[in-house]
Parts: structure tokens; sequence; C-alpha cells
């Protein structure tokens, strides 16, 4: 027997009509590239979606057809997410941090007929241009006075923002279509390889979204004003555009200008109490208000600040409290993942712990949200127990998980269970709190036992001279592999090898010690924001560690 409800199909033009309807007032805020803040709403941020719709509809553009942005968070940015994938396109968004040559790779690969982009990335374009053999139309998200020079684009082929969207009707009636349709396409950093496209469809797209906004997850609602500072082009911002628009959020968009003076103009002039990015940008945040001590981050009124794609320490979730009074909380995913899977709330239980308690139990990266599946499994496949002490990789299910890649590329992913695997290898303990060990790839096997680069690192950054670390296995003899710990500085600040080696001995086991420290100025990173430990391994390929006998 079937109920007897309404079947409507799960659309993100639901989303925001739904926001222009019942928060049509509530801000939008922008700081473009061009440097200037925009001030826009969602009912204007409804109304240029259906320009864009039309615009593409003009184009020829039709359902499942792939539309490609190079773009920085902004309110021109948003309408282009709900405008593309709204008329039944395929909002594909490209990080414009990956390698030029992966660049035109996923462009051709995803076969994007028109691509939208911020006048910063105009030198970008002109040079990938004569290698994208599928994109027909390019648009430049500006004005007619910064429009800029693009060489290798045919002028014919290049159109202004302002003027081919503002020219559109804003009616424009939101197509139905099966929910399971594709909606957006996000290709994984290629850290091994080429990237890969993860292709979400508009069920999993809203079910993520009901589930991010949860008090338990994000809580986002209405009366949150939250700094986007994760890119539009990370897993969809991790959903928090289609999150903002569902509650009416106030949704502070930074453009490019991500350092820490712009962030905490921004969060003091527009009163964010949310805010959502990767660790990197508040290490920057934290340098700034290091050189003003007369700022008083306590004024801001910043209730939580949310980090996902690299490991929280223990420094930043003290500091978020000490100097803020906010709540660091991380959470845990990938671009398969949409990328939501755990998050770092405590439970009320944990309210009587002691700060220091609380703070070991945020270390964790979370616990699951309503709608995925978890479990760990050994070398052979078997699943381990939920006891804090066996790791093994993460494997994960739900509705919003990657059943496989755009076009098949890597094959069959998932196991008989329809699992899929991550690549991660953590811990999950007696009350489901998720704590990473490391990627797969990345774990350190010394002495037939598992060294976790992602404890090293932790503790190295509570040494308060120590702005960022991270940890590789190096080849040894005797033991197979020992850890190497790679440290940048804070500006100013000093530390030798031995000091960093003892303050870590009173953190993790003996042998879990490096066998060496090295200073850099600065680490590399990935697309996404992370350490490099692919390019840390090359650097130091042939680098001898002091305990290899010679």
């Amino acid at each position: 027997m079937l109920g007897l409800m309404q079947d409507r199909p799960l659309m993100i033009s639901s989303l925001i009509e739904y926001a222009a309807a019942f928060h049509p007032d509530a801000e939008v805020v922008s700081r473009l590239p061009e440097g200037h803040i925009r001030r826009s709403n969602w009912r204007e941020v409804n109304e240029r979606s259906k320009q864009v719709a039309n615009a593409l509809a003009e184009l020829g553009i039709e359902e499942g057809d792939r539309v490609a942005t190079l773009a920085w968070n902004s309110d021109r940015h948003l309408a282009l997410y709900f405008g593309v994938s709204g008329s039944g396109a395929v909002m594909h968004t490209v990080n414009p941090r990956l390698f030029g040559h992966q660049i035109s790779y996923i462009i051709n690969h995803a076969e994007d007929r028109v691509l939208f982009f911020d006048i910063t990335f105009a030198s970008l374009v002109s040079q990938l241009a004569p290698e994208l053999s599928t994109v027909r139309t390019f648009v430049a998200m500006t004005d007619r006075e910064h429009m800029p020079e693009v060489p290798g684009v045919p002028e014919d082929r290049l159109l202004c923002w302002d003027e081919f969207i503002g020219r559109q009707s804003t009616h424009y009636d939101w197509p139905e279509f099966d929910e399971l349709s594709a909606s957006s396409l996000c290709y994984t950093s290629g850290t091994t390889g080429n990237p890969k496209g993860v292709l979400y469809s508009h069920r999993s797209t809203m079910l993520h979204t009901l589930m991010a906004a949860a008090r338990d997850a994000n809580d986002v609602h209405s009366g949150s004003v939250i700094l986007l500072v994760v890119p539009m082009f990370h897993a969809n911002a991790w959903g928090t555009p289609y999150t903002a628009a569902m509650v009416g959020a106030k949704l502070v968009l930074p453009g490019p200008h991500l350092d820490g003076e712009s962030v905490y103009e921004l969060m003091k002039t527009e009163g964010v109490n949310q805010s959502q990015g990767v660790p990197t940008v508040w290490m920057m945040l934290f340098a700034y208000l290091d050189e003003h001590p007369e700022i008083d981050p306590h004024e801001l009124g910043l209730r939580v600040a949310g980090t996902g794609g690299a490991a929280l320490p223990l420094s930043m979730i003290e500091r978020f409290d000490r100097d803020f009074g906010a709540d660091a909380m991380q959470g845990w995913g990938m671009t398969e993942t949409s990328p939501l899977c755990v998050i770092g709330r405590l439970l009320p239980k944990h309210e009587r712990l002691s700060d220091a308690e609380k703070a070991q139990i945020k270390l964790k990266q979370g616990r699951g949200i309503c709608g995925v599946e978890l479990k760990i499994v050994d070398d052979e496949g078997n699943r381990l127990p939920w006891d804090g002490k066996a790791f093994g990789e993460v494997w994960v299910r739900g509705p919003w998980i990657a059943s496989g890649y755009f076009k098949g590329e890597g094959g069959d992913k998932l196991d008989a269970e329809g699992f899929f695997p991550t690549g991660d290898v953590a811990t999950i303990d007696p009350d489901g709190y998720l704590q990473l060990v490391d990627r797969a790839k990345d774990v350190i096997k010394s002495g037939g036992e598992w060294v976790s680069s992602i404890d090293l690192e932790n503790a190295a950054m509570g040494h308060p001279a120590v702005a960022e670390a991270a940890v590789i296995g190096m080849p040894h003899p005797k033991w197979q592999e020992r850890p190497l710990l790679v440290v940048v500085l804070r500006n100013g600040a000093d530390a030798t090898r031995d000091e960093l080696i003892d303050h870590l001995a009173g953190e993790v086991a003996k042998w879990w010690l490096p066998d060496d420290v090295l200073f850099v100025d600065e680490l590399p990173h990935t697309a996404t924001g992370k350490v490099s430990k692919l390019q840390l391994r090359e650097r130091f390929r042939d680098y001898q560690l002091p305990t290899v006998a010679t």
C-alpha cells in the first residue's frame, strides 16, 4: 500500500523560491573582485537566477548540458548556482587553483558549453581558451567598465555579464523534472592522476541541504549571519549556499579577498556570527590579530567557527574559545560525499566536562549525521569495532554519497554492501565520534606499528612558535619508515629541533617522536588548501634521517 501524499520532486529551484518568498529582504553581501562591496538580498538573487536561466536558453543550453564557472564567492556566482541547476542544466564549478592543464582537462572532460569567469581569471581564460574544445561562449562576470581583454577568445564569443544577464527577463517558470537528474558537477583535486568528476543530483543536494541545516549539524537558521570563506568551487561550498537559502540566513561572501584584514573587516561590519573555512584562512586571521593587539575579537560576536578540509589543531580550538568566545567546530567529508558526513558537536553529557576534556572531543572530526552510514574495515575488508582504538579505512553509504565517478572514471567503487571507499583511516568510538588517523596513503608504518601524522601535526601545532606543521614518513632500514616533522614558524618566533621534540615528548608516545625536524618558509598546499604530502615527499626524497647509519 502506498501513502496518500503528494508526489513533488525535490528541486533546487524550490530553495531560491522559498528564500525570495519568505525571506526576501535577508541580505546577501558580496565583496566583488572589482574591489567594492555590493548589497543584495534573496529576492534579487532569485530574480538574477531567473535572468541566468533565460540567458542560458538564449544560448541554446538544454537540460543536462554542463555550464562551467571560474569564480569566487559572490552574489553573481550564487545566482548561477540556482539559475543553472534550476533550469535543468548542470552547474560545473571549476577550481581555479588547479594546474592549467588540469583545468583544461576537466572542462573538456565535462564538455562544458559555457564558461562564466571572474575578471581575476581573465589571463587564465586567455591562456586556456584555445584548448577548450567544447566551450562556445565565454561570459566575463563584471560590468562594461571593468570588462577585461581576453586574447584567445574571439570577440563574438565573449560576453559581458551585466549586459548579457541584465537584459534578460526576471520572469521564468522553473521546470519540473526527475529529481534524480544531475544538478552540479565537482571534480576532485587530482592528487593522483587526472581529477575525477562527482555528479550530484537534485535529490541528493536537497536531502544534504535538509540535514546540513539541522541543529545537530551546522545549525543554520534565519538568525544566522554566515561568512562563507570556503570557496564555492570546493564541493559546492559545503552546501552552504543551499542551506542559507533554505532558512533565509544572511550570507556574507568575501570574493577573492581572504587576507586576515579583509576577513576581519567583513566579520566586524556585517555582524557575522557563523563562519566556514579551512584552517589556513583562520591562521591568516590570527596573524592579522597578532599584529593588532588593540583589537578585541570578543566584540565580533562570532558564535561558531566552522572548519573542514584539514584536521583542526588544538591550538586553534583554544584560541577561538579564549580570544573570540566562539566554538571551533570541525566536520569531515569529501567531494564524493556532498560533502557532509560527520560534525563535531558535543553531546549533552559532555557539558559537565572541563574545557580541556571538551577540547579533546572537539579534536575528533565528529559524529555521523542522519542519512550517512559509516564503517571502518581492515585490509581484508572486515568490519572493525567502534571502540575508539581499532582503526581502518572509512567506508560510507547514503543518499548524498557518490556511487561512482562521471563517465565511469576509476571503475566500480562500491563494495558488496554499497559502501564507498574514502581513502581515510580512522577510529570510531562508542559514541560514534570518528577520528581521522591519516589518509591511507599517508599513514607511517614504523616497526610494524602505525604512526598518525595527523596526531603528530596537531601536537606540534600546540607549540607557540609553530604556525604550520606537516609530518611525512621517510625510509628507514630498520623500522621501514620513521616520521620527519616539517615546520613553518610564526613570524618573529624561534624554536630549535630539540625544543620541538621535547615539546612532543609530553604529547605523544615515545616511539612516535620524529627522527628529525626541518624548518621551511612555507609548506606546499593542494588546490583545496590541504598540505600536499605528495610534494613534500618529492621535495625531501633524497633527504636522509640522522638515525640512518651511514
